[in-house]
C-alpha cells in the first residue's frame, strides 16, 4: 500500500505540529512530521531507539546533548539511543522532515524537561 500525508495515520503533537505514520512496525518506524516556525519539542531521549532525522523542506535546529546542529533541506542527523535531543524550527517557513527509528519509539520516550 502507498502511504503519504493524505493516506497515513495522522496525529498532532506539541499543540501546533503534525505527524504522519508512513510505516509503523515494532522494528522500524518512518514518520513524516511538520513543525511551524518557532515551534518544537522538549528535551528527551529514547532508551532503545536509534533515529535519523532527514529534512525534506525548511530548516531544523537539533540539540544533541550540548551541541546545536542546523539542518537544511537534504541534510540528515543520527541520534543514538540514550542521547538527549530536541528538534525546533528556527526558520521562517514550515519544516517538513522524516524521522526513521529502529526499533519504534512508541513507549520509549523519556522527557528530560517538561
Amino acid at each position: 500500500m502507498i502511504h503519504n500525508v493524505k493516506t497515513a495515520e495522522h496525529y498532532h503533537w506539541g499543540q501546533v505540529c503534525d505527524g504522519w505514520r508512513l510505516l509503523e512496525r515494532p522494528d522500524l518506524s518512518v514518520i513524516q512530521e511538520r513543525i511551524p516556525p518557532g515551534a518544537g519539542e522538549v528535551l528527551h531521549y529514547h532508551s532503545r531507539a536509534r533515529q535519523v532525522f532527514f529534512v525534506l523542506d525548511g530548516q531544523l535546529q537539533i540539540q544533541l546533548g550540548d551541541h546545536l546542529f542546523r539542518l537544511s533541506t537534504g541534510d540528515s542527523l543520527e541520534v543514538s539511543p540514550g542521547e538527549p535531543h530536541r528538534v525546533r524550527n528556527v526558520g521562517h517557513v514550515d519544516a517538513a522532515f522524516l524521522v526513521v527509528s529502529t526499533p519504534t519509539t512508541q513507549g520509549d520516550r523519556i522527557n528530560v524537561e517538561l
